[in-house]
């Protein structure tokens, strides 16, 4: 019963999801989310205290999967630090390997909307996107280590990369051109290898 019962809750995350990047948080009404799902309002109920909840355990799930395949990406010894950071900015101009891009980032989508909607989603939100800065960080690390990376500060570099391919994929929202994130990815290559201070 018990594994039933998670499937049942990971489908209606799962569902949300594929709404939700598409539409927006506020968009989707529950009964759009419950025909989609094809679960009755009782289930949703059972799995969900409110649509705040459903919202929290959505940005929680997105994450978890997220930094799994962060993870795995970033462990991959076939590669440099440096080239698996490289494939890592890649995945956002193209949807790949179940690693999301600009178009169905969670964080892109969700995080000016929900900020002042909800502070409890914006809290999940703002955790997870502090873990994918630090896995970030540690990939400059071990770059740094096996000399494919040359900046002085890892953290400090993380956070910044990260924040500017947060800035281009919203502006690659606006205008559907991609020439502004492969831009941000010619400059993060030349960041990574010192050749441009920020």
């Amino acid at each position: 019963m018990k594994i039933q019962t998670n499937e049942t809750r990971q489908h209606i995350l799962d569902m949300g999801y594929e709404l939700i990047v598409a539409k927006g948080f506020t968009s989707v009404g529950l009964s759009q989310l419950l025909k989609h799902a094809q679960v009755p309002k009782g289930s949703f109920y059972h799995y969900f205290k409110s649509k705040e909840q459903f919202g929290e355990a959505l940005i929680a799930d997105y994450f978890d999967k997220y930094i799994e395949r962060l993870n795995g990406l970033f462990t991959d010894k076939h590669l440099s630090a440096n080239e698996r950071l490289l494939t890592y900015f890649r995945y956002w101009i193209e949807f790949n390997d179940g690693v999301c891009g600009a178009e169905k980032c969670l964080v892109v989508k969700l995080s000016a909307e929900v900020s002042d909607l909800s502070e409890s989603m914006r809290l999940v939100l703002n955790a997870g996107a502090a873990n994918v800065v630090s896995a970030i960080a540690q990939c400059i690390n071990s770059g740094r280590l096996d000399g494919s990376i040359k900046v002085n500060n890892a953290q400090e570099t993380a956070e910044m990369l990260y924040q500017i391919w947060l800035g281009a994929s919203i502006l690659y929202k606006l205008s559907k051109d991609v020439s502004g994130l492969q831009m941000t990815l010619q400059k993060t290559e030349q960041i990574l290898q010192g050749k441009l201070e920020f």
